[in-house]
């Protein structure tokens, strides 16, 4: 099950700065958050664990952005990184958040499987 498209959200759902829309995935083995947001225009994805320490980012439930809408924090140490690429962008971090390749058509978000990141099974 190789990049595989899955459907994720509808297009509205992700906000310009809102708040993520949440899914669970199971990488390199392990059962992890990950969220989507939008930013510019353009929908990304990323594993909810910061590069500093792996542990979820959020400071609230689905809310990454900061006041400005122009970084995601991690609440526990500061971390900023790029909403665009998931570089570090100060702070805590070392190197950047695992990106999850998206797709959007006909207003429909899809994620996409790979060798290393399958959807959760209940």
């Amino acid at each position: 099950m190789s990049n595989e498209a899955l459907p994720l959200c509808n297009s509205a759902d992700l906000q310009d700065g809102g708040e993520a829309v949440p899914f669970d995935v199971v990488f390199a083995g392990q059962t992890c958050r990950a969220f989507a947001i939008r930013f510019e225009g353009k929908a990304h994805a990323y594993l909810n664990r910061c590069a500093h320490v792996a542990m979820e980012m959020d400071w609230q439930p689905n809310r990454f952005f900061d006041d400005t809408g122009r970084w995601l924090l991690c609440s526990t140490h500061g971390a900023a990184y790029r909403p665009d690429s998931g570089e570090c962008a100060g702070g805590p971090c070392r190197g950047g958040l695992l990106k999850i390749t998206l797709t959007e058509q006909q207003g429909v978000v899809h994620w996409h499987t790979a060798h290393n990141l399958q959807p959760f099974e209940f």
